[in-house]
């Protein structure tokens, strides 16, 4: 073997480094960054005077940002990737910045994770899944961009522009924004949310900026014991970014009640972080199994053949998978 087919530590030492990107992304986030390259500034001396930092900070920032591939260097300065232009510039729905801010905020939480790893979950009963959580009113707007483009995609598989007079229900909807993207794009259709109140109290805040809030009823309560409705409610139903926070057989008791309340025909769309069968990929859904195990008490990421077992025993017969422009995928099943 040459020395040139020799591994190196390059890349363990960046694992190991690796909260160094989530530090340089939030503070970036914290300081616009992106936005201020976005408005035309090319230098650390033009991003210093616009983001009102020390031009040494700019420029460790502008450097780690280049080191990561979201800053491009260009003529002597500087200049956002296609990345970065698309989902770290402030003012787009798909804007990613609020995320990147609130995971900056989470590193301290990684040190317990050898003990979590240990005893299988968390360590306290200070876990997200609360109602009451101050949390929410940062996570769910900082998720929200990250559902934009699948809620597109979703929308776009169901036709839901031209379905008509249809009913929606999204449970556990937090943001809203599959109802605001879907009632957008169809001025006939109708959406509920039901989640917990202080959750709705945002969406009501948010799906009226949008214009569309007199057309959603929020329903206050934890699904896991609220009524989902009358016997063919629904023609559409989503349960977005919420398998993973469940076990096994509370997402089967979920799908089952679905089951009930959608019309004949209806679909129930399933978003979440989706891993292969052999657990061999995609990265991101596979890493996030540490979130879960880190954040609540029986959630995971689940395989496709866990979906289609849960689904086939609840009694769906049409179930198909749909990879996204995002690490999330879409589950359609009828």
């Amino acid at each position: 073997m040459t020395s040139s087919q020799q591994p190196t530590s390059d890349r363990i030492m960046r694992l190991i480094t690796g909260y160094w990107a989530t530090g340089i992304v939030g503070a970036a986030s914290s300081h616009s960054v992106f936005t201020h390259l976005e408005g035309g500034a090319t230098t650390a001396e033009q991003v210093a005077e616009r983001a009102a930092i020390s031009l040494r900070g700019a420029q460790a920032l502008l450097d780690g940002l280049v080191s990561l591939g979201l800053v491009e260097q260009q003529d002597g300065g500087y200049r956002n990737s296609a990345e970065a232009s698309a989902f770290l510039v402030e003012g787009s729905p798909d804007c990613l910045t609020g995320f990147a801010k609130l995971k900056a905020g989470h590193m301290a939480s990684l040190t317990n994770l050898p003990e979590v790893v240990k005893v299988g979950g968390p360590l306290t009963d200070a876990v997200v899944e609360v109602a009451d959580n101050p949390h929410w009113e940062e996570l769910v707007q900082a998720l929200a961009a990250q559902s934009v483009p699948v809620a597109r995609t979703a929308a776009d598989t169901l036709k839901i522009a031209d379905a008509g007079e249809i009913s929606i229900l999204d449970i556990g909807g937090g943001s809203g924004i599959y109802s605001g993207t879907w009632l957008e794009r169809n001025p006939a259709a109708r959406a509920t949310q039901l989640d917990w109140a202080p959750i709705n109290a945002i969406a009501r805040r948010l799906l009226g900026e949008r214009g569309v809030g007199d057309r959603v009823t929020y329903v206050d309560g934890d699904f896991h014991t609220t009524e989902l409705g009358a016997p063919g409610t629904y023609d559409v139903v989503v349960y977005s970014n919420i398998a993973h926070q469940e076990g096994p057989d509370d997402n089967m008791a979920l799908f089952s009640r679905v089951r009930s309340v959608l019309k004949p025909g209806g679909t129930l769309v399933v978003s979440d972080y989706v891993v292969d069968d052999d657990r061999s990929g995609p990265p991101y859904p596979l890493t996030f199994a540490n979130e879960m195990l880190l954040k609540s008490r029986h959630g995971s990421t689940w395989r496709r053949a866990d979906y289609h077992g849960w689904l086939s025993k609840t009694g769906y017969d049409d179930i198909t998978f749909q990879t996204t422009l995002s690490p999330t995928t879409l589950i359609f099943a009828r």
